[in-house]
């Protein structure tokens, strides 16, 4: 069975980070989650550091992943919120929608936010993008180089060669996963 892994806010800004989770996402590696909220977070964020971006842009990106990525949003889990504590009280609504949408990994940069012995409670795990596309690519290194290839092959302006995509990914806090990718760059 795929992993259900809910994506955080976090891991969605970053534009590098976002598209190679959705690439992977849509070889059927693993399953996402998000809610809307979760997206409004990374898009307010990203407009106050991004001012050469427009909401029109980020609004679309949204509405794309949310077509592409089947049942990736999660609805209904506000109720789990008020019982929930964590460190930062402004993340309870993340473990929220890992609870309601079953999802035994929360994928975040925050991982002290998300203390080990609060989210085994629910049977889930936190864990950094790079640490989990690392753990896909144990077991489906051939899906998760189908989306780097996939994702590269998308960036005309300016093409990319492989090195300059895996600086890329590294840059954005992949590191190991570029590593391994490495590895296979052949086929990217």
């Amino acid at each position: 069975m795929s992993r259900i892994a809910l994506l955080d806010a976090c891991v969605l800004y970053p534009a590098d980070i976002r598209d190679f989770l959705v690439r992977v996402v849509m070889t059927d590696a693993y399953h996402a989650r998000w809610t809307e909220r979760i997206h409004d977070e990374w898009i307010r964020n990203l407009l106050m550091n991004r001012t050469d971006l427009t909401k029109e842009q980020l609004n679309r990106t949204r509405r794309l992943m949310n077509l592409h990525v089947r049942d990736c949003l999660v609805e209904d889990y506000e109720h789990f919120i008020e019982s929930l504590v964590l460190p930062d009280p402004d993340d309870r609504h993340v473990l929220a929608a890992a609870i309601r949408a079953q999802a035994d990994v929360i994928v975040t940069t925050n991982l002290k936010d998300f203390p080990t012995d609060v989210l085994s409670q629910h049977r889930i795990i936190a864990l950094h993008p790079d640490k989990f596309v690392c753990q896909l690519m144990d077991s489906q290194s051939g899906l998760v180089c189908s989306a780097a290839r996939l994702q590269r092959a998308s960036l005309k302006n300016p093409v990319k060669s492989v090195v300059e995509f895996l600086s890329g990914l590294e840059q954005s806090g992949l590191p190991q996963t570029v590593l391994r990718l490495q590895a296979f760059a052949d086929l990217l």
